[in-house]
């Protein structure tokens, strides 16, 4: 700035440029000053490079902080670094409260407590599907990692892998009811409810396809919940339907105990004397 070109009046009341009051020398600066939760602050923005996850790259972080930052200088997260830091150790207790959750409906629903376990034990199947098909996505893009949209997905995997096993289950009990053993009613089970949980899974399936190719805005966080529900879902159904049965047929011989019913509760009616003589 030419501070030449503006003037002041001295103590005579004459105008004198400000230039010969004082010297001015061009530096460099910031624009303007950032501030965070009201401190001034510098703002670090970058993402993790490749074959890293986010999570490894924000430990990264707070080991260089502690090394090289001065002790009256801190760190603060902030966006979607803050949320994942907030949801660590969160999406295990809500995927154990949806389990819970399944568990007391379906004892409600069976009136029994050891049945819905045939169900959830194949809930696992599914999540080692879902793990798996984050793996082996995450050989060629690095975006495909256990975030909070694959969490998401994990918690929706459980109603759908136990919509499956229900299918089996729900006929198998029909069938003991009816008399049969629990090998021949978990047989007859799987075998006549195939067809209609082929239908329902894939066509979940294919529904949610076109997640996995999406493009434009938001379209990473799509990828990530549909491979997530994508690969649980697929190896849900193709061993489920061979899991299921058998897992019915533990709980049904091993925890389920029998009521009694009302034939073993009351006893035999005294049966009739035989006659000394004959009827005449």
């Amino acid at each position: 700035m030419d501070t030449s070109l503006f003037y002041v009046r001295n103590k005579d009341g004459n105008m004198v440029p400000i230039s010969t009051l004082l010297k001015s020398e061009p530096t460099s600066g910031p624009e303007f000053t950032y501030r965070f939760n009201l401190f001034r602050a510098a703002e670090v923005t970058g993402q993790p490079g490749a074959g890293y996850s986010s999570t490894q790259a924000l430990s990264a972080l707070q080991e260089v902080a502690a090394e090289v930052l001065p002790a009256d200088m801190s760190y603060a997260w902030n966006a979607m670094s803050f949320q994942e830091k907030a949801a660590e150790g969160s999406g295990s207790i809500v995927f154990v409260m949806a389990l819970v959750f399944v568990f007391l409906i379906l004892a409600a629903q069976y009136e029994s407590w050891s049945l819905p376990l045939g169900v959830l034990f194949g809930t696992p199947i599914a999540i080692f599907g879902a793990m798996f098909g984050l793996w082996l996505a995450r050989m060629f893009s690095s975006s495909y990692e256990n975030n909070v949209f694959a969490q998401i997905g994990l918690v929706m995997l459980i109603g759908m892998a136990a919509k499956n096993a229900i299918l089996i289950v729900e006929f198998a009990r029909a069938e003991t009811e009816k008399g049969k053993g629990p090998v021949e009613a978990a047989m007859e089970a799987a075998r006549l409810r195939f067809r209609p949980i082929l239908m329902t899974a894939f066509s979940f399936i294919l529904g949610v396809f076109p997640l996995l190719v999406a493009a434009g805005a938001g379209a990473e966080a799509r990828k990530v919940m549909g491979m997530t529900v994508f690969s649980g879902m697929l190896v849900a159904t193709v061993v489920g339907v061979v899991l299921v049965p058998g897992l019915y047929v533990i709980v049904e011989k091993y925890l389920t105990r029998k009521k009694p019913t009302d034939s073993d509760s009351t006893p035999a009616a005294d049966e009739p004397e035989p006659l000394s003589e004959p009827v005449k």
